[in-house]
């Protein structure tokens, strides 16, 4: 079982795969914080002179 196990988690297309999730669910939760904290709410400063 350990073989196997091995032999999975150092296959170059499933570390590919897996890397790229990891980035990705990264890159997703960044793009929910940003949208989350309103950054893009908020009036330009120099609107009013």
């Amino acid at each position: 079982m350990k073989k196997k196990w091995l032999a999975f988690k150092n296959n170059e297309i499933t570390r590919f795969i897996f890397t790229t999730l990891f980035y990705a669910a990264i890159f997703l939760v960044l793009v929910y914080l940003y949208s989350y904290s309103g950054v893009g709410g908020g009036g330009f400063i120099y609107n009013g002179f």
